[in-house]
């Protein structure tokens, strides 16, 4: 492997002027810029990183948690995390908690020791010791998605409130009375903010939510598959399912094709975190899409501040509806037309 002084050698400059065209110093003369990168063309030179981040104190490295890798709103997150940043000169190294608030640790541990500058994290839930201690201990941190109150961390979010009250709105406008909530944990932010949601918007058309209609879910589609068996074998089954994931929503749609049942002639879906493949289930799910890709960018954009100066800032992005065919939307189109 080429090292700096091959390159001195080879543009006929010495180190420290080699040094001066890697960091982009304006002291350097236009011909002696223009052999030093012809030099680490031909050679092949590559800069030390770990050397570079012993003498700069910064490794240019961000670290990401994410609560759970394989699913795919946090796949998206990821994806625009990664892009934001490589377009800022940072790479970024990321831990899948999978849900697991003692894995999440475990990774925010990890990242900490590879000297990252600084930390994007959803939090898997609010009991989060190594991360309370990394927000104390000055580390750099922006919370995406979630976050966990008392930590004095940027948070950028989507509000899905808004558009919790637009489903339950387009529910009620379908003619549906019995609608039931897959919440998510409530020891996250999402889980509770999304039950809350729902049940805010059932009251302010007057419908109840009793317990029959809550599943405890958590954000994974085993959950989703238990609450909606226990749904189905109600007396008094609801009309409409809500998940309040993605994945549960999959699990949802098992239970109700394990029992022979279709959607929407015998049971409504909708789901929060659209994702591309419900576009292509038969039918199309009504759901819930949050900004990801918005998100992702100002989250980097966020951190980068913080880690380079600049005063950071919180931002809340609006998630919005997307009606498709999952609630009876069609057959309320072929009734009218009759």
């Amino acid at each position: 492997m080429a090292s700096i002084k091959d390159v001195a050698a080879e543009a006929g400059v010495s180190v420290a002027t080699v040094s001066r065209v890697l960091n982009s110093h304006p002291s350097v003369s236009p011909g002696a810029r223009t052999r030093v990168l012809a030099a680490v063309d031909t050679l092949g030179y590559r800069p030390n990183a770990v050397a570079r981040s012993l003498r700069t104190d910064q490794t240019r490295t961000l670290g990401l948690v994410i609560s759970d890798v394989l699913n795919p709103y946090f796949t998206a997150l990821a994806r625009s995390v990664e892009e934001a940043a490589r377009a800022l000169g940072y790479s970024v190294i990321i831990g899948n908690a999978d849900e697991r608030p003692e894995l999440q640790d475990h990774h925010v541990r990890t990242l900490l020791d590879r000297r990252i500058d600084g930390l994007l994290v959803s939090p898997a839930d609010g009991s989060s010791p190594q991360v309370r201690d990394a927000a104390r201990g000055g580390t750099p941190m922006v919370f995406v998605d979630r976050w966990i109150p008392g930590v004095d961390v940027p948070v950028v979010r989507a509000d899905g409130c808004p558009a919790v009250r637009d489903l339950v709105a387009h529910l009620y406008g379908l003619g549906h009375r019995k609608l039931a909530i897959i919440a998510g944990p409530a020891a996250t932010t999402t889980g509770s903010e999304r039950v809350e949601a729902f049940r805010e918007a059932l009251r302010e058309h007057g419908l109840p939510l009793p317990d029959a209609y809550i599943g405890q879910g958590d954000f994974q589609a085993d959950s989703g598959r238990r609450a909606t068996e226990r749904f189905l074998g109600l007396g008094e089954p609801p009309e409409v399912v809500f998940a309040a994931d993605n994945l549960m929503a999959l699990g949802a749609l098992d239970a109700i094709r394990a029992r022979g049942m279709r959607v929407p002639q015998d049971i409504g879906l909708a789901a929060f975190d659209d994702i591309p493949w419900f576009l292509h289930t038969d039918p199309p799910i009504t759901a819930i899409s949050q900004p990801t890709g918005e998100l992702g960018r100002a989250a980097v954009r966020a951190l980068v501040d913080l880690i380079e100066g600049r005063p950071p800032q919180s931002v809340t992005l609006p998630a919005r509806l997307v009606v498709r065919r999952s609630c009876g939307e069609g057959e309320q189109s072929q009734r009218s037309n009759l």
